[in-house]
């Protein structure tokens, strides 16, 4: 994610979907992306089933210091390939 503004931006981070359980963000549900810089976001999966998972990543903005950027959404989708008993 990219902020290139002057100002920080602030977001919410909520995951929807059918398998949303499966997904986590091992560094909490606030991503601040400082000003005039990049940021990532890694999200965690953890199979329970053997079919293929999908959620929703919703990133809603704060209003934080008279700026908030818009929300932004990301499919998530895995397969399982290989397993190990």
């Amino acid at each position: 994610l990219k902020n290139p503004s002057s100002k920080a931006l602030m977001y919410n981070a909520i995951l929807v979907g059918r398998d949303a359980d499966d997904f986590s963000l091992p560094k909490g549900n606030t991503v601040t992306i400082a000003p005039k810089s990049q940021t990532s976001i890694n999200v965690e999966f953890t199979s329970r089933f053997l079919r293929p998972a999908e959620a929703v990543l919703l990133l809603i903005s704060k209003h934080v210091g008279g700026i908030h950027g818009g929300t932004l959404t990301f499919s998530l989708k895995s397969q399982v390939k290989h397993i190990e008993p």
